[in-house]
């Protein structure tokens, strides 16, 4: 019996990092989960994207994952957060510049801590989302359904995955994003 959780995780990188330009520290990183034990089941394609929020640094270069692991999503997390570690990441600025994102997008058709939560972060007045963060885990990723930076990639890996408090599957998130949002992330 296969134990492994499907996971959806979101990568981005705009500044070098120790294993060089950030299409090399995305690919390294891969590396590190799966030297870590986390199945690399599929990798997006990787896209030049602008930076998010504007004028906040450097373009992106970002690229979607679905892995498999048996640890938990808190330790999945935890995991994400050493490998980001590992190639330079420092939390220092919420949406700043950085050598390293990994974001636990979905772990499968969980929903975390609970609906209510969720929905809460996912419905944040836009005015308070860049001074709030949430101090717990919240899955699916509250955000993930504007963000274009993230669905396009993931279309390559999970188009069918269906969101499981909005219904919808990544490929319909992306395609209710503005056309010249989702025009932006070219692959590189």
């Amino acid at each position: 019996m296969d134990r492994h959780q499907p996971y959806l995780v979101a990568l981005g990188a705009n500044l070098p990092s120790r294993a060089g330009p950030p299409a090399h520290t995305l690919r390294a990183a891969l590396d590190a989960l799966d030297a870590a034990g986390t199945r690399v089941e599929a990798v997006s394609r990787f896209y030049a994207t602008p930076c998010f929020p504007a004028g906040a640094g450097p373009d992106y270069v970002n690229a979607a994952a679905r892995l498999g692991s048996a640890r938990p999503p808190a330790d999945f997390l935890d995991l994400l957060h050493r490998v980001e570690g590992m190639y330079g990441r420092e939390r220092q600025e919420r949406w700043g510049r950085r050598t390293l994102d990994l974001d636990l997008i979905a772990a499968g058709d969980a929903v975390l801590p609970d609906a209510a939560t969720q929905d809460a972060w996912r419905d944040l007045p836009e005015a308070e989302r860049p001074r709030r963060a949430p101090e717990r885990l919240i899955l699916p990723h509250p955000r993930l359904q504007e963000r274009a930076f993230v669905l396009v990639p993931l279309a390559d890996v999970a188009a069918d995955w269906q969101h499981p408090r909005l219904g919808l599957t990544v490929a319909q998130m992306l395609a209710a994003l503005p056309r010249d949002a989702r025009d932006a992330a070219e692959p590189v």
